[in-house]
């Protein structure tokens, strides 16, 4: 990135030295990357996080350690997910990174896949089973039930015993969510009473989680439409809005309102992320967890990648294929 703007005015392919790993980094040479809507954020000058130009976006990569430094806990050979800090993120053929940001996989892993695995289905794990803690017959609520977090939720509160209401746009993201295991669907291009819709899929009770990872003005439906004691979980803001909370409705109705800023556990808790990392490693392995993977395209068709997510069009991630 060279400038701010939209993808195509903002990106262009450069040629950079690979870095020497130091004391306890590892170089991975990187097979895919997985987009998030954080790039197209980062593009614009609209994420919280901005790197001073020019810099490499990218959150999420898949790889084969081929070089490690002095004290490295990693081995030549060994494949990995990357989780980069800005400035030099993910978009790269070569990653030079500390230990810290590199998580292990299967040795036959599919790196496509293993690209878009973590994040989302992290940060998933974390909304249901640690910040809510969901239980066998308690009723989910998640918006943008086909992305990436989304679609990773869907499974794994079916996997928890839970019932599963996803929240999308349009009919043919309905029918990819109800094939993920949704028990019902809300459309919100179908019918623009969104409270009855939620209260209709939930029988009336309202939803014991909220997992939002839209914002907007769908919020205040959701809201109305969480359960006694239930516990809504805000994840991001896809649809540009951050909604407000009237404490006297949370008051009236002892609900809870959670965030869940995954990338902040790297610092404050990584024991707790390597955990969850390991565990939907295993998921994954089991085929219980299945990363939704929308379109594979070549590294130098970044821009091309970002366009079709700021689409709204894709149902899971896009990857770039190193």
């Amino acid at each position: 990135m060279h400038r701010l703007g939209t993808p195509r005015e903002a990106l262009r392919l450069d040629t950079v030295p690979a870095r020497t790993p130091g004391a306890g980094e590892a170089r991975v040479e990187v097979a895919a990357v997985g987009l998030n809507f954080p790039d197209l954020l980062l593009c614009a000058g609209d994420y919280q996080e901005r790197p001073p130009l020019p810099f490499s976006p990218g959150y999420e990569a898949a790889g084969m350690v081929v070089e490690t430094g002095p004290g490295s806990t990693l081995r030549a050979g060994r494949r990995v997910v990357v989780i980069p800090e800005l400035p030099d993120g993910a978009m790269r053929e070569s990653l030079t990174v500390p230990d810290e940001q590199l998580y292990p996989l299967p040795d036959d892993a599919d790196l496509t896949t293993a690209a878009v695995l973590h994040i989302a289905s992290v940060t998933a794990h974390l909304a249901l089973h640690h910040r809510t803690r969901v239980s066998p017959g308690e009723t989910v609520v998640v918006t943008g039930a086909t992305g990436g977090v989304g679609s990773a939720v869907v499974q794994l509160a079916r996997l928890a015993g839970a019932h599963v209401v996803g929240v999308v746009t349009g009919a043919h993201k309905a029918a990819a969510c109800r094939a993920l295991g949704a028990d019902a669907v809300v459309d919100l291009a179908a019918d623009p009473d969104v409270t009855a819709q939620l209260r209709a899929a939930t029988d009336g009770r309202g939803a014991d989680v909220v997992v939002d990872n839209v914002g907007g003005p769908a919020f205040d439906a959701l809201r109305r439409a969480t359960a006694f004691e239930g516990r809504i979980v805000t994840v991001g803001f896809t649809a540009g809005a951050i909604p407000s909370v009237p404490l006297n409705h949370v008051l009236l109705k002892n609900y809870a309102v959670m965030g869940l800023h995954g990338a902040a556990y790297r610092r404050r808790n990584p024991r707790l992320l390597r955990a969850v990392h390991d565990e939907v490693v295993a998921l994954w392995e089991s085929g219980s967890l299945v990363p939704q993977v929308h379109r594979e395209l070549p590294f130098d068709e970044a821009v091309a990648g970002l366009e079709l997510l700021a689409s709204r069009a894709v149902v899971g991630r896009v990857v770039l294929r190193v």
